[in-house]
């Protein structure tokens, strides 16, 4: 819901760093935080400030639980048009009316397009959604998903029924650790990598899983022949994807002969959002090609959101952002960053 919001109603807290979940946990450890009012009973509304002139308003019905880890504030939310919603420092993740959208987009495409992926590595997916689309592929034989919060892991585990089949897989190796330092020291080599990752945000240092030298020096030597390696890139908007879409695409463009920019309206995040995904074998399916693989390799036989053809269409962006992307200049370096103001998604992946 987008809206004046009545003036007594009270944001969840937040830090202005941060926005969202999965490897995404990039600052230092948090104070610990400060009890706060029930929501609910105060207000009847959750709100996310966008800017100072721009806020994200949800009706609730309840807050259903709280927890705290030593990086951040994680609350579980019964909203009235979304469902449920995680919230991590004030910063909506994910709802179950549409996180199916984010993780079938951030998932399916590198899996589909890989001849056969059988080994994953997820930075950061402490939701655990993102497991849950990979174990989905009849090929997949052993996913890594690396994230730094235990207690954000231990709260999802527990809340997110949906994911519960997918936290209990044999599949599953779960390691929480720093995911930069976990995928550089690892020994083995990848058939799909994921950034399940926070937006850049100025204050913290999640920007460093971005940069030229990370993608060229510690994700492409771990993937194996054919590998692909894909990350969400943040709002990609008429608005907005200037903020760090175009970057991220133009930086893997610098390290990667093949790369494919793609998006898909998120109805709760209330913007078109992006992804890139990258490899030095081109991306070359057919949407009927796409499906066979679909009803090969799936489970059910179908996805919710994505077919060959929308895939092939979500590719095909709009003037403002495709001449965007084309004229991109900028890379980013440890020295050199762009950052995101407004809605996105926090960081649990590295350690400043």
């Amino acid at each position: 819901m987008l809206g004046a919001v009545p003036a007594e109603a009270l944001p969840l807290p937040r830090d202005a760093s941060s926005k969202g979940y999965g490897a995404k946990h990039l600052q230092p450890p948090l104070p610990p935080p400060k009890q706060q009012p029930d929501v609910e009973a105060e207000s009847g509304w959750f709100e996310e400030e966008i800017d100072d002139d721009f806020k994200l308003c949800y009706a609730l019905n309840s807050v259903l639980h709280r927890g705290a880890s030593k990086y951040q504030e994680i609350v579980l939310i019964d909203t009235k048009h979304f469902g449920k919603a995680l919230i991590i420092d004030g910063k909506m993740q994910s709802t179950e009316m549409d996180e199916f959208i984010y993780h079938e987009s951030l998932i399916h495409p590198p899996m589909l397009f890989h001849p056969n992926p059988k080994t994953v590595f997820i930075m950061g997916g402490g939701e655990g959604s993102a497991a849950r689309e990979v174990l989905r592929h009849n090929t997949v034989q052993r996913v890594v998903m690396c994230d730094i919060d235990q207690e954000v892991v231990d709260f999802c585990r527990t809340y997110l029924t949906v994911n519960r089949q997918a936290f209990s897989s044999e599949k599953l190796c779960l390691i929480i650790n720093d995911a930069r330092a976990e995928l550089e020291k690892s020994k083995d080599r990848f058939d799909v990598i994921v950034g399940d990752l926070a937006d850049p945000v100025e204050g913290g240092p999640c920007y460093q899983l971005y940069t030229k030298s990370f993608y060229e020096l510690i994700v492409k030597p771990k993937l194996n022949d054919l590998g692909i390696f894909v990350t969400q890139a943040g709002p990609a908007g008429v608005l907005t994807h200037k903020q760090v879409f175009s970057s991220i695409y133009n930086t893997l463009r610098h390290v990667f002969k093949y790369v494919q920019a793609y998006t898909a309206h998120v109805p709760s995040f209330a913007d078109t959002w992006g992804w890139v995904m990258a490899s030095d074998h081109p991306f070359d399916l057919t949407a009927r090609q796409i499906n066979e693989r679909i009803s090969d390799r799936i489970e059910g036989g179908e996805l919710a959101y994505l077919s060959g053809e929308f895939f092939i269409s979500s590719t095909t962006l709009n003037k403002s952002v495709h001449q965007s992307l084309l004229n991109e200049t900028h890379v980013y370096t440890e020295d050199d960053a762009r950052f995101i103001y407004g809605h996105g998604r926090a960081c649990h992946a590295v350690s400043s």
